[in-house]
């Protein structure tokens, strides 16, 4: 990836002497209103507007002599995919001390004194509902959108130059010298505040879809941030202090901007591409609504464009690669053949995978079969602003400003889910899951929520409940094959827990549980559920994550585990397609990991029910982890005899002793629901036997869980073996030297007497309440 500058051999914003001398003046701020259209500011005092399109550019207004511009902010277009009736025009702050609101055509609305001394950074909220302005004078502000002060929010005693909102515009990040501070809107709420350079900190960035923070100071190094004041990324130092940074719209690039310099960044902190344009310094940065070309504001008078290409998506033996803004190459790696793809609008996103290429240009979308790229299938776009696409299996997922909708390969809308508070413009690849039956998105304005969809109607699953954690999730992912009710979803919380559940929950409390820590990114196969992830320096593969539903024990048989302290510091899990895993560096190179290939083998014998195959190749390969799946794999299936080959060839011999004793019950019921007690479902265990009418065994498996309270509930309730339920407490109370407590369990052993003698016909011991025998123990007792 990299960028193709391009700025006018003589630069627009001049002063013209009355001699007829010219002097070039610097650009202090641009911004976009339009992915083609780009509004500048200088200290000529002219406001010119940029037709890329046309390549025309025009004079909008001519300030004051006093007014010299310091920063614009275009109030925002759309909020929840409604358009705003102010959204055409910006906010100009100024040497003056004061902001003004002026209008697209050049009119000033409105100018308000601020500040004493310049205003620095004016920035609208995302909703547009405020405006917060910092100045020289050391002072944040609080403004309504028509320019009524609301509140002083900070007073620092140096001048701030920039200034970001939070995601939730709950909060304001500002600079403070070598400082940066978080200050939440309410009066009493903490306020977080760090070091985070060594010189004056001169810009910020704080991105919505990625809530990490940008910044860049006169100790000539940018730096990123996450929101809770936490280091993830630190620069080389640069020849020039970093005058301009900005994150562009998705969150997965941003622009750094010096003397002669224009960098461009992945999120995580390296560098895709540097280039050297003749510029002096770039004092502000603004990326295009669509993501693709970013406008730089220059010391020498000029205004720089600069266009995002050679993009790579790669998917088995196919690379693709933006080589232009309209065309895309094709190349098969096995036998080089090469293909070109012509569109008529300028490429905004792109997707490879399951065996199709989606394509967003501005106004429409084009889907290609990786089998022919000739034919494309094309519809058009209610928005040139698609910001993530997602592909399933059987369909694929786009998100632009104005919702969500999912498509078939064959270009039909499917549907397109909603709920309440919804923002796609903060969604992106590890808030939202996609697979063949279901839609998973996480809730930005509670973190804790994941909101599950059916993906034919778009309605909410189930009871129309959302999942809740406890804390905050971070990252979500559905598992890709297999049936609807099995379906299972794994999330990564702050805490940097994994956890694993299922999204079918059939009105009953689902488990959460479990089955890591310290995870930082995550990744499901696409052709079988296998789950691989990075916990702190190890390399993790789950083969068969739904183990911890059947036997939790098993787990850690089922995991395949790598030393991970090569891939450096905070290494991404980029793809997992077949045998092989795709991991990026720190630094941005790939390192391609292969696993077993027996594990997927082992996954599709069972999904076809060839068990015997399944035990066979488990035979072949001599593996410990691979028995250990089968097993799972078998209980999970209740196919018994396999579990018991399995468990025995891994040693369980105890486990082995169960199924046998599951395999000799009389009757259907009760193996079935032995088979449930065994994964520890106790209560589908005992549901299935009431409703088979075996009343005792239901009885009987809460006394042997120690379940006092259930087992007696249940034998008052069908009026049956309460004096077995109370023998069995006293005897349990007795082995511990204890009294009863219970008040229910007192209350119904009054006029019961229990007698506990050894019978004569019997080599066991026997229970007697009259002359009734209620169970058998061993003689010691």
């Amino acid at each position: 990836m990299r960028l193709k500058t391009s700025h006018l051999k003589e630069p627009k914003h001049i002063l013209y002497f009355l001699n007829s001398i010219t002097h070039k003046e610097l650009v202090s701020c641009v911004g976009w209103t339009t992915a083609d259209e780009l509004y500048s500011c200088s200290d000529d005092h002219h406001i010119m507007k940029w037709n890329l399109l046309t390549s025309e550019t025009t004079q909008v207004v001519k300030l004051p002599d006093d007014i010299y511009p310091i920063d614009l902010h275009w109030f925002p277009k759309n909020i929840g995919g409604k358009k705003q009736s102010q959204a055409e025009s910006f906010v100009l702050t100024s040497s003056d001390g004061k902001f003004h609101l002026i209008s697209k055509i050049g009119r000033v609305e409105k100018s308000v004194e601020a500040h004493c001394g310049a205003v620095l950074a004016g920035r609208w909220n995302y909703e547009g509902t405020a405006l917060v302005t910092v100045g020289e004078d050391g002072q944040i502000k609080i403004w309504s959108k028509s320019g009524m002060l609301r509140s002083t929010l900070a007073q620092q005693g140096t001048p701030v130059y920039s200034v970001a909102w939070g995601p939730d515009s709950e909060k304001v990040l500002y600079t403070s010298g070598k400082q940066l501070i978080i200050k939440p809107l309410q009066p009493n709420a903490k306020v977080l505040q760090w070091k985070a350079h060594d010189g004056v900190i001169l810009k910020l960035d704080w991105n919505s879809v990625n809530d990490l923070i940008l910044s860049a100071g006169e100790d000539c190094k940018y730096k990123v941030w996450d929101s809770y004041g936490r280091l993830l990324y630190s620069s080389q130092p640069h020849d020039y202090p970093i005058t301009s940074v900005a994150w562009g719209p998705d969150g997965e690039l941003f622009a750094v901007g010096s003397f002669h310099t224009l960098r461009l960044c992945d999120k995580t902190g390296w560098s895709y591409a540097l280039e050297k344009p003749n510029t002096g310094s770039i004092f502000n940065i603004a990326w295009s609504t669509d993501g693709t070309q970013i406008a730089g504001a220059c010391g020498n008078g000029h205004v720089i464009f600069a266009h995002v290409v050679e993009q790579r998506w790669e998917w088995k033996n196919f690379e693709i690669t933006l080589t232009k803004r309209r065309t895309m190459e094709v190349r098969n790696v096995i036998n080089d053949a090469v293909d070109l793809l012509e569109f008529r609008d300028r490429v905004i996103k792109a997707s490879l995978n399951y065996g199709h290429l989606v394509v967003s240009t501005s106004l429409q979308c084009y889907v290609f079969s990786t089998k022919n790229w000739n034919t494309p299938l094309i519809f058009d776009l209610k928005e040139g602003t698609v910001s993530l696409i997602l592909q399933a299996e059987r369909h694929f997922l786009l998100i632009d400003g104005g919702g969500i909708y999912l498509y078939s390969y064959e270009g039909r809308l499917i549907s397109s889910p909603k709920f309440s508070g919804m923002r796609t413009d903060v969604l992106n690849a590890q808030t939202v899951s996609l697979s063949n039956d279901i839609l998973a998105i996480k809730d930005k304005a509670d973190e804790k929520v994941i909101y599950l969809f059916e993906a034919l109607s778009g309605k909410p699953l189930g009871d129309g409940k959302p999942l809740t954690h406890k804390t905050e999730i971070t990252e979500i992912a559905l598992d890709q094959k297999g049936l609807t009710n099995e379906r299972k979803i794994v999330f990564i919380d702050k805490n940097r827990d994994l956890y694993i559940t299922s999204v079918k929950r059939f009105g009953k409390e689902q488990k959460i549980i479990k089955i890591g820590t310290m995870a930082h990114t995550l990744a499901w196969n696409d052709t079988s559920n296998i789950l691989c992830g990075l916990q702190d320096t190890r390399f993790t593969v789950w083969y068969y994550p739904n183990t911890v539903y059947v036997d939790k024990d098993l787990l850690p048989k089922t995991l395949y585990e790598k030393d991970a302290s090569e891939f450096s510091k905070n290494p991404q899990i980029v793809r997992f397609v077949g045998n092989q895993a795709t991991i990026r560096r720190a630094d941005g190179s790939l390192i391609h990991l292969n696993i077993s290939p027996y594990p997927a083998i082992l996954h599709e014998y069972v999904s076809s029910s060839k068990w015997e195959d399944a035990v066979r190749l488990c035979r072949f390969v001599k593996d410990q982890t691979m028995w250990a799946c089968l097993a799972a794999m078998a209980v999970a299936n209740k196919d018994m005899t396999t579990a018991e080959i399995a468990y025995a060839s891994i040693g369980d011999i105890d486990k082995v002793q169960y199924i046998n004793s599951i395999k000799e019950l009389p009757s259907k019921e009760s193996r079935m629901a032995h088979i449930l007690l065994f994964s520890g479902n106790i209560q589908d265990a005992e549901m299935l036997l009431l409703q088979a009418g075996l009343i005792y065994q239901a009885i009987q498996v809460n006394i042997n869980l120690y379940n006092w309270d259930r087992a007696l509930e249940l034998a008052v309730k069908h009026k049956t073996h309460v004096d077995t339920v109370l023998g069995y407490r006293q005897k349990f109370l007795e082995d511990f030297g204890k009294k009863e407590t219970s008040k229910r369990f007192l209350q119904y052993a009054e006029g019961v007497s229990i007698l506990w003698k050894l019978s004569p016909t019997f080599s066991k011991g026997q229970v007697f309440v009259g002359l009734r025998v209620l169970v058998i123990f061993p003689s010691s007792t």
